[in-house]
């Protein structure tokens, strides 16, 4: 008879309040009126209940709902995109206003069938946002776009308020753990990005509990402060569905609590560590941070 696999029992600190008050209700009514997807309902995002209720606060995921990589920690669906809405942009812009966010979101799916990597259509986004809500900050969290030097400057054109790209995870896991992406490729689009903005923050973020020691962890760090690299956030992977890789180590608070520290000591103008730290996880924060530390070092 198969062994019954096993599965680590998730700690007391990874329970999650939920909160379906009006402001949540209301987000969620909005999204579908605008026909808009979020990164925080397809990737099931452990913090949707406080980003939506509480702070008031989405990620935009544009580019469709469908990803053309198949990352093995990640819950977007996966398959190939037939759709490309260049309508997008202004609806995705009407939401920010009608929000009146003090900071947005952009992210989307990897679009490896478009030349441009989705990059024409985030550079329309940042833009429309630009025009309907000058006074909010925007984050974009693109995938590498097939680390297309063009396809990058074409969105870094549009001067977002920071670039985001996520390393994921530690070099060694990496073939295993992301689909088509190159450690060395991503931190290559963090350090062009700041070769081409270099006012422009960039930030990273990093899952744990897939198997990386310690040693590694800082590895990273010292890679991404190496390409000057602003922010990081460090967040405890969470098994999205039993296809998914399993969780190897559920990290103590006090854990992320130290690898702050030694983030923090490295350079890092700001960095977001915990359990349910999440890539856009109190972002408006983090913009915020980095600003205050450009001012003192100006």
């Amino acid at each position: 008879m198969a062994k019954k696999e096993e599965y680590l029992r998730k700690p007391e600190w990874l329970k999650i309040k939920l909160n379906t008050n009006e402001n949540y209700t209301d987000l969620k009514k909005l999204m579908r009126e605008k026909n808009l997807n979020t990164v925080c309902e397809e990737a099931k995002c452990p913090n949707i209940h406080e980003c939506w209720a509480v702070r008031r606060t989405a990620t935009f995921m544009i580019l469709g709902a469908v990803c053309t990589r198949a990352c093995r920690f990640c819950a977007v669906k996966t398959g190939l995109p037939t759709e490309l809405d260049l309508a997008e942009p202004e609806r995705v812009a009407d939401s920010v206003a009608l929000m009146n966010l003090k900071h947005a979101v952009v992210t989307a799916v990897a679009r490896d069938d478009l030349k441009d990597g989705g990059a024409q259509v985030f550079a329309e986004t940042v833009r429309a946002i630009r025009r309907k809500s000058p006074f909010t900050t925007i984050e974009v969290l693109p995938s590498d776009m097939g680390g297309d030097y063009d396809n990058l400057k074409m969105l870094m054109d549009a001067k977002p308020d920071i670039l985001n790209h996520n390393i994921e995870t530690v070099r060694e896991l990496t073939p295993r753990v992301r689909a088509r992406a190159k450690y060395d490729r991503s931190l290559e689009v963090l350090k062009r990005a700041k070769e081409m903005q270099p006012q422009i923050p960039t930030k990273s973020s990093l899952m744990i509990g897939l198997g990386e020691t310690k040693e590694q962890i800082i590895e990273t760090m010292d890679d991404l402060r190496a390409n000057d690299v602003d922010i990081m956030t460090i967040g405890q992977y969470l098994q999205p569905t039993k296809k998914h890789l399993k969780v190897q180590k559920y990290y103590h608070p006090d854990e992320f609590a130290e690898l702050r520290e030694i983030a923090l000591s490295k350079g890092f103008s700001h960095c977001e560590a915990g359990p349910l730290v999440r890539s856009s996880y109190h972002a408006d924060e983090q913009v915020n941070a980095a600003a205050k530390q450009k001012q003192a070092h100006a």
